[in-house]
């Protein structure tokens, strides 16, 4: 499972013109399953990322988390960060999970970070989607639940 973990003061998703998720300050999260994936990575990435001390304390340094400044999360399944693009120049996306298990772990992985008291928004899973977001830093982050980087 991967993750593009982006600071943002807001940020809001649209479907067909319509927004359909929409938070203040906290993180937007682009989400990739891959086809090993399982609760266990959801469960790690989620964690990871509610405590990631990426917010400035009155220092001005990076030691206050999401679940310290009680931010809020918008979720946004998108399998291109699974993207492979090694050979040729049109990616590969053989890595991505089927469009079931992907569901269903992207959903699980919105209810972890929920039950953690996160506030969390999330866009329309398989949708063409619009993201607007105001990247505060901007400070983004890119996280795998198998620590590959």
């Amino acid at each position: 499972m991967r993750a593009v973990v982006q600071r943002v003061q807001e940020a809001r998703v649209e479907v067909d013109g319509r927004t359909v998720g929409a938070i203040g300050r906290g993180v937007l999260i682009l989400l990739g399953i891959e086809h090993p994936d399982g609760e266990e990575d959801a469960d790690y990435l989620a964690s990871k990322i509610i405590h990631l001390r990426i917010f400035e304390d009155s220092d001005h340094k990076f030691n206050l988390s999401l679940a310290d400044i009680r931010g809020e999360a918008l979720v946004v399944s998108q399998f291109t960060l699974l993207a492979d693009c090694r050979k040729g120049r049109r990616p590969s996306f053989d890595a991505a999970a089927a469009p079931e298990q992907a569901r269903r772990l992207y959903e699980y992985f919105i209810r972890v970070i929920e039950n953690a008291s996160i506030a969390a928004a999330s866009g329309k899973f398989q949708a063409s989607m619009k993201v607007h977001l105001v990247n505060d830093g901007p400070v983004t982050v890119l996280l795998d639940s198998k620590k590959l980087f």
